[in-house]
């Protein structure tokens, strides 16, 4: 299993960064050249969505993200620090602003439905100490010349 790692602040200017390394490694993995612009499209909202997150909160962590290559799928792992609320407590933070908190909402749902959109497996997992997206493709087997 190889595994390539990047860390970038959480500034817009480092998704199309992330997004091209994305590619590069996928297409190195054996993705099909037709899901490349989906792997690109993905890895652009996820990267986006964790640095509006960071910017937001005030979090000056590196986004993470993690590209792995196995032997049979290509995983794409992006993970943001920004403690997430339990949602099953149905919890909001007193003293802010509802409009706020739901337009930052409403924008973070627009991002993971276009990722759901894009991608067939995708797992979101969010917590106190932060939030991954791990996305996964299938690779073609490698051919011998």
């Amino acid at each position: 299993m190889a595994t390539v790692e990047l860390r970038f602040s959480a500034l817009p200017e480092h998704v199309r960064t992330a997004r091209l390394v994305a590619a590069a490694v996928a297409r190195r993995a054996g993705v099909d050249e037709a899901v490349l612009d989906e792997v690109r499209l993905a890895v652009g909202e996820a990267c986006s969505r964790a640095v509006g997150l960071h910017q937001s909160a005030g979090v000056t962590a590196p986004v993470r993200v993690a590209l792995i290559e196995e032997e049979k799928q290509f995983s794409i792992e992006v993970g943001d620090e920004v403690a997430h609320p339990d949602t099953s407590a149905g919890a909001s933070s007193a003293g802010e602003p509802g409009a706020d908190d739901s337009d930052a909402e409403g924008e973070d749902d627009m991002g993971l439905a276009v990722i759901s959109g894009l991608v067939d497996d995708v797992e979101v997992t969010a917590g106190p100490e932060g939030g991954l997206i791990k996305m996964s493709w299938p690779t073609a087997p490698a051919t011998l010349p």
